[in-house]
């Protein structure tokens, strides 16, 4: 287990437990990513359950994914298109049905605003949320704290900066509910 506050209190990020998770991580993700085939799909969610905190059954994520720690959960029938990236010091949670386009960036992590402090590894890390029947366009970014409701569609080059609530249709940057769905 890592040391990382998950209640948004700031800490300093260099320590050792969190640089050797880091590695431990990464080590198996360029497994998946260049050392696996796309036929090789058994193989490669073997590596997502032993890196995720959870996984359902259904589960496929396109080369290349990164992320940090594992700290993700994620429901059935859960699709990532090409270059998903998932900055997971907070948890990730991906509900049931979830579609992710191409290019798509999840953040937990805020730098602390002082150089100073910045400089010293400071930071804090907010939990990220979306919710069941969720459909992420290509190229958005999902910024630290934010909640995503059911029935969600995000549209591509959006980024989201606060809440969505269930049912409805977003984009834009920041991204701003347009329609109910």
């Amino acid at each position: 287990m890592i040391d990382i506050p998950q209640t948004g209190e700031w800490f300093e990020g260099h320590s050792i437990s969190i640089k050797d998770k880091l590695t431990a991580v990464a080590d198996r993700l360029f497994e998946y990513n260049c050392q696996l085939k796309r036929s090789q799909e058994k193989e490669k969610e073997i590596i997502l359950k032993e890196i995720f905190k959870s996984t359902k059954e259904k589960v496929t994520i396109l080369s290349p994914f990164n992320c940090d720690f594992g700290n993700i959960s994620v429901g059935e029938n859960f699709f990532a298109n090409y270059n998903l990236t998932i900055l997971d010091e907070a948890e990730v949670i991906f509900g049931d049905n979830a579609f992710i386009g191409p290019n798509v960036s999840i953040y937990t992590i805020i730098h602390h605003y002082d150089p100073i402090l910045r400089n010293k590894g400071i930071m804090k890390a907010l939990p990220v949320i979306i919710g069941n029947n969720v459909w992420i366009g290509g190229n958005v970014i999902i910024m630290p704290g934010v909640t995503i409701g059911d029935n969600c569609v995000i549209g591509a080059g959006s980024i989201v900066t606060k809440d969505i609530p269930s049912n409805t249709m977003a984009f834009g940057n920041p991204c701003k509910v347009v329609k109910e769905i």
